[in-house]
């Protein structure tokens, strides 16, 4: 597991993924997020690493405690399921998913994407001007990048032409500064630039 502040309150830890298999197009390091807000604590598709869950939960239940606020889990895609349940069982923590689309903490924004039979959010946390990521965003050659190999085949053509402005126009005026994606590494300044190369 490596765990990285970012800012007061701000953290993105990675772990090995144990359903990854060699054929996945992506790599065995995932990444999660922690973050404190004014009225609530919220972690960001949640995976206990299974080499160090001691040391995960003392350091969780350590930093819920301090904080004093109610933790919200929020999920990103419905694959991004990971360890959840455990999350909201050991805190009674609240479950926010896209096909939901129920209330979310305060400082918390969610864009959402609608394809043949997903729903994917990308989470904009106000205080912390981080842009979180699942799969519609990942980390490439010190960016971002929208990875439409990763798409089904009949959508590769809809996320180009379609999806790729839409996202231009949405997250355009968002002062993002960080972006923290799931796979790859995240972007830790001139995070909106980062995200107008990905989109062009």
């Amino acid at each position: 597991m490596d765990v990285q502040e970012l800012r007061p309150g701000l953290w993105r830890w990675t772990g090995m993924h144990p359903q990854w298999d060699h054929a996945e197009h992506w790599g065995p390091e995932v990444a999660s997020v922690y973050a404190e807000l004014d009225d609530a604590v919220v972690v960001v598709d949640p995976l206990v690493p299974e080499d160090e869950e001691d040391r995960f939960w003392a350091a969780l239940d350590r930093d819920v405690e301090r904080s004093a606020r109610p933790l919200h889990v929020l999920l990103t895609v419905h694959w991004h399921e990971r360890s959840v349940a455990a999350v909201l069982d050991r805190y009674h923590a609240r479950l926010w998913r896209p096909e939901d689309k129920g209330e979310l903490p305060i400082g918390v924004r969610a864009e959402t994407v609608t394809g043949s039979d997903w729903v994917e959010a990308l989470f904009f946390l106000e205080p912390h001007r981080a842009l979180v990521a699942g799969d519609l965003l990942i980390g490439t050659a010190g960016g971002v990048e929208l990875p439409l190999d990763w798409f089904p085949k009949d959508e590769r053509v809809w996320a180009e032409n379609e999806l790729k402005p839409e996202l231009r126009e949405r997250l355009g005026a968002l002062p993002i500064e960080l972006v923290l994606v799931s796979h790859g590494d995240p972007v830790l300044s001139d995070g909106a630039e980062a995200v107008r190369a990905a989109l062009s």
